[in-house]
């Protein structure tokens, strides 16, 4: 059977060649018919040759005698008895259709329009939520620097209190000398750092302006400390030129009391049995660039220069 359908559908295929032949023909004058033979003949071979491959046949084979009609009952009975008898077979899905692809992509889009949605609310909460954190943050800064305000108005509050505080201490505990306050501080101290300790306290280091000040600091200092000599700070140095003594508030000294050794025939000038003492040391200024800073001797009054890094006491001296 199947090579009888084979055949009757190549014999379709040429009939349908054939007529395109004759209406090619027709077209064509007396000098393409020998082509037109040659075209049919070649299409003749290859039905030919597809129907000898569609019967599995050889050129010169041809197809076997059947059987007889037992034979080909027996066949079919056969294959009637091969026939499985479980359940059939699963049918396959059916074929989506454009409508079901387009529904799909609808769906697709209608998920990912929802997904953005969500997005931009999350989006706007989270704005929302930054824009309150900011607004606390620059209220927290405005506290901080009322705050810090604050505690600087305290500091300078409590610095200023202090200086009061000195001041009024030195006027009550010290030596009240035309409109100065004079007070000794036995704490060992360098220069500068015991100009700082007298600013913090509301005054300055001493700076006798004239003699009569200059005499009153003397007796005050003899008085404090005898019987002993000390060197106690004043705010008198030459740091800014050599030889050029200034006050701590850079007004130029116009007046000294630079220790001066005694003569040897002097009455002042000790025994040759007697301990030195500091009175008798050379002249002074005497330390050049090396000793720039000038302290009170406590036994005369005398001034000397000496290294400014060195720790003696100070006197403050404070307004009235």
């Amino acid at each position: 059977m199947q090579w009888a359908w084979s055949l009757g559908f190549l014999l379709a295929l040429g009939s349908l060649g054939a007529g395109k032949d004759q209406k090619g023909l027709r077209k064509k004058g007396k000098g393409g018919w020998r082509d037109a033979q040659a075209d049919q003949q070649e299409r003749e071979a290859f039905l030919l040759e597809h129907l000898q491959e569609a019967l599995e046949l050889s050129p010169f084979q041809e197809p076997e005698s059947s059987p007889g009609a037992p034979e080909r009952e027996g066949a079919q009975g056969a294959e009637e008895e091969e026939e499985p008898t479980g359940t059939p077979p699963p049918s396959l899905p059916p074929t989506p259709t454009p409508e079901d692809a387009i529904s799909y992509v609808l769906g697709r889009l209608s998920g990912l329009d929802s997904g953005l949605h969500q997005l931009h609310v999350r989006l706007h909460t989270l704005d929302a939520r930054v824009t309150e954190l900011s607004r606390g943050l620059q209220l927290l800064r405005k506290e901080a620097r009322e705050t810090r305000e604050v505690l600087e108005a305290l500091e300078e509050a409590q610095k200023q209190g202090q200086r009061d505080r000195g001041r009024l201490e030195g006027c009550l505990k010290g030596l009240r000398l035309g409109h100065k306050c004079f007070l000794l501080f036995r704490d060992f101290q360098a220069q500068i750092a015991a100009h700082a300790q007298c600013g913090a306290r509301g005054g300055s280091l001493a700076m006798p302006a004239d003699r009569a000040q200059m005499e009153g600091l003397t007796r005050y200092l003899k008085a404090a400390l005898a019987p002993y000599n000390w060197p106690v700070w004043l705010g008198i140095h030459d740091r800014r030129a050599e030889g050029l003594y200034l006050f701590e508030n850079s007004q130029r000294v116009s007046f000294f009391a630079w220790h001066r050794a005694p003569l040897p025939d002097s009455p002042d000038a000790p025994s040759p049995q007697g301990p030195g003492h500091p009175a008798l040391g050379p002249d002074q200024p005497n330390g050049r660039e090396q000793e720039n800073c000038v302290a009170q001797a406590s036994d005369d009054g005398s001034w000397w220069d000496h290294d400014c890094e060195r720790r003696f006491y100070y006197v403050c001296e404070f307004p009235q």
